[in-house]
């Protein structure tokens, strides 16, 4: 099957022992607690709470919140800076919540108050000592001897006591494992991920920047260490080597000197299975593949492994031969579903242009079916586009899909021809319409537009499952893109063409160039693969003076928004504009971003229609993916924000006793 499963016999009968007479395992967070970044190891982010209810949300309100590092490290570090992109979700054990802060240090503080309990202390000494960043989270490990909280930092994988806060001298180095040693070509590991542990494994990932200024790069291999020791247990080659499956999609040899294809966001995992799902990103270059072709396996791909060895089990591959960095952001969510009768452990993994892929996750293969279909062809010289590319029949997309004049906004007359003009200056068509060459001589060609661009329509906020009622939820944005490339200048690059500008595509006066929602919910009854309902998620640009006086609807805030699902709710915020920034249109023509009309909301929705059930306006926008656990009887929602201007932090909301 091109790009899609191959099953290792052996380990696919070994798997089917497996299964349990009950295919609805329940999955979601348990006991009241947190014990994953996205609740469960599914990634499901679902808990099964219920004190917050439709009858009680609208008198949520903030109960505690906690700076994104600690007064005591900045009291030690008086010059420290770090991002208001404050990334972190918490998670909860026993009554303690652990995080990485906003500079990627371990801090441990009270469920129920956010008082500090323990703050990870750095291991080497100077003015240096605190740097870091943001990443999404930790993991937690525990047997009779011993809990442990994993954290990567920068170059380094650590295990601290989950009671103290204190490095275990035993664990690789001195406390610590030296990630970049063991990186080809002397890349320097980085990665703003969570770890995962499964079984007695700790998995971490890889993020390569995006210069792309080189065909050669170094390889984002995803790695496993002794939960215990740090001894490296197994290695995963995200571009295969000589003899391995799929190096003869790399034409060329080309398999040699490509890098990148790493998983830069998260993992997941099904402990009962003990396989590891990863989702990996683009190869070198992100949007011209003419040093590297073939399909190239196995960038954008789902890949399915043993969790213990590393051997993989099966893939399957979203986007053939990738050039529209269309990365798989998003950590897969395992769900058990019914389909016709039969029960089906299942997969469900979210996408950039907008397709939700179905795979049976003990085989790769579709639960329903993945056409592929014929797509646009490049004509950048030395280019070949794969002739077609894997489009799900069921579910439908969740976002619009095309840079097309049918998709073109039509407020008004006036708005439809100044879009329709600024339309014209591009390269446009149906999804995966290549990159183009930009031309800013008069009249010339200034790229391609893409929609969904690569910021959306799903990102690493993921989505939710509900395991009671089989309904999936998914958060996404309507944010097109231009994908331009220009020739490479062979004294700094031996790429035949780079990217050019790839600009955010605004459209007539400020407003968004395509129709809404901008930003959107959908839901899925995942036994039909149906779409259940659809709503804009936020208010979006009704109030531009352009259209203000149409009386529009909600259009929807195109902010990255994790979501949240409980018994009785959705939670989603709107994201903030911190985690996109600006750009601009042309050259000399500024504008703001499509986020630049959100607002800091918080919402709960009812889970079977859409409906706003109420709204909480915080001090700013969402940041992070937020989480639950109930403490000392009471429910709590704890979730990172920032912006631009305000300061990021931890906040919890919960509603009066």
């Amino acid at each position: 099957m091109r790009g899609g499963s191959r099953v290792t016999q052996s380990l696919a009968v070994a798997i089917c022992g497996l299964l349990t007479a009950s295919a609805f395992a329940q999955q979601g967070a348990a006991d009241g607690q947190w014990r994953a970044y996205s609740g469960d190891l599914g990634s499901t982010k679902y808990s099964p709470l219920a004190q917050i209810n439709a009858d009680n949300a609208a008198f949520l309100s903030m109960v505690w919140r906690r700076p994104a590092v600690d007064q005591s490290i900045a009291r030690q570090s008086p010059r420290l800076r770090f991002s208001n992109s404050f990334r972190a979700t918490p998670i909860m054990v026993d009554g303690v919540l652990f995080s990485t802060n906003g500079i990627g240090f371990v801090e441990a503080f009270d469920a129920g108050t956010g008082a500090t309990v323990w703050i990870e202390e750095p291991l080497d000494d100077g003015p240096n000592r605190f740097a870091g960043s943001s990443t999404r989270g930790v993991a937690y490990w525990n047997d009779s001897d011993d809990a442990r909280i994993f954290v990567q930092r920068g170059e380094y994988l650590m295990a601290l006591d989950a009671e103290t806060g204190s490095h275990f001298s035993d664990f690789g180095d001195n406390g610590r494992v030296h990630l970049s040693a063991a990186l080809e070509r002397g890349l320097t590991h980085a990665w703003s991920g969570a770890p995962t542990v499964i079984g007695d494994v700790v998995v971490v990932g890889h993020s390569t920047n995006d210069t792309f200024d080189s065909m050669t790069a170094g390889r984002g291999d995803v790695r496993a260490y002794d939960v215990r020791t740090g001894a490296l247990r197994w290695v995963f080659h995200v571009v295969p080597h000589a003899g391995e499956t799929g190096v003869e999609t790399w034409e060329n040899d080309s398999w040699q000197y490509t890098g990148h294809t790493s998983v830069w966001s998260l993992f997941s995992a099904d402990p009962e299975l003990g396989l590891l799902y990863m989702p990996t990103s683009s190869p070198t270059s992100d949007m011209y593949g003419g040093h590297r072709l073939g399909d190239n396996l196995f960038s954008q791909s789902i890949i399915c492994v043993d969790a213990a060895t590393g051997e993989r089990v099966w893939h399957y591959q979203t986007v053939h031969h990738p050039l529209w960095d269309y990365d798989l952001a998003a950590a897969p969510v395992l769900m058990d579903i019914e389909v016709g009768g039969e029960p089906i452990k299942a997969l469900a993994q979210v996408t950039k242009q907008g397709f939700l892929f179905v795979l049976d996750r003990t085989t790769g293969e579709p639960v329903w079916p993945i056409p592929e279909v014929a797509v646009p062809q490049s004509t950048v010289p030395g280019e070949r586009t794969a002739a077609t590319q894997p489009m799900p029949n069921r579910p439908p997309p969740f976002e619009r899909q095309g840079a097309t004049v049918d998709n073109l906004i039509d407020f008004t007359p006036e708005l439809r021809e100044e879009a329709l003009e600024m339309f014209s200056h591009y390269t446009t068509g149906r999804l995966f319409t290549p990159p183009s060459i930009r031309d800013d001589s008069p009249g010339g060609n200034l790229g391609t537009i893409q929609l969904p661009g690569s910021q959306g329509g799903g990102n690493w906020h993921g989505a939710a499952f509900d395991p009671e009622t089989q309904m999936f939820y998914v958060p996404s944005l309507t944010a097109p893109f231009v994908a331009d490339i220009e020739p490479g200048d062979p004294e700094f690059t031996d790429l035949r063409y780079i990217k050019g500008t790839r600009l955010w595509m605004g459209g007539p006066q400020g407003l968004p160039l395509f129709k809404p929602p901008y930003g959107r919910i959908t839901a899925y009854d995942m036994q039909a693969g149906e779409i259940e309902w659809q709503v804009a998620n936020g208010e979006g640009p009704r109030n531009h003076p352009a259209i203000r006086h149409l009386n529009l609807p909600p259009l929807g805030n195109p902010g990255r928004a994790a979501p949240l699902l409980t018994k009785t709710l959705l939670f989603v915020g709107e994201g903030s504009p911190v985690m996109v920034g600006r750009s601009r249109i042309q050259p000399g023509q500024p504008i703001e971003t499509a986020p630049s009309y959100a607002e800091p909301y918080f919402r709960a929705y009812d889970k079977q229609t859409g409906a706003v059930v109420a709204e909480l306006e915080l001090p700013a926008g969402t940041t992070g993916a937020p989480m639950t656990y109930m403490h000392e009887g009471r429910q709590y929602i704890v979730v990172a924000i920032g912006g631009l201007r305000e300061v990021p932090e931890w906040i919890a909301l919960s509603v009066p006793q």
